[in-house]
């Protein structure tokens, strides 16, 4: 599966959202804190790779055809 660098950047911007309004009250809260972070760095990661593999500096926009990258 392949998903562009703007679809990446939006789940980045989603998880980021999420984190903003997690209240850790117990152990699961703190699970799922941690997976959310854990997420949101291998979503950067992805994106990042996404950049370097499209020879481009980042704040270069492309076709988001033309910016894809396999996941999973």
């Amino acid at each position: 599966m392949t998903l562009s660098k703007p679809t990446i950047e939006t789940l980045i911007d989603l998880v980021e959202i999420k984190l903003s309004c997690l209240e850790v009250w117990d152990r699961d809260d703190r699970r799922e804190l941690k997976a959310l972070q854990s997420a949101r760095e291998e979503l950067r990661e992805v994106c990042d790779a996404a950049g370097r593999a499209a020879g481009r500096p980042q704040q270069v926009a492309q076709a988001p055809s033309s910016q894809r990258v396999a996941v999973g």
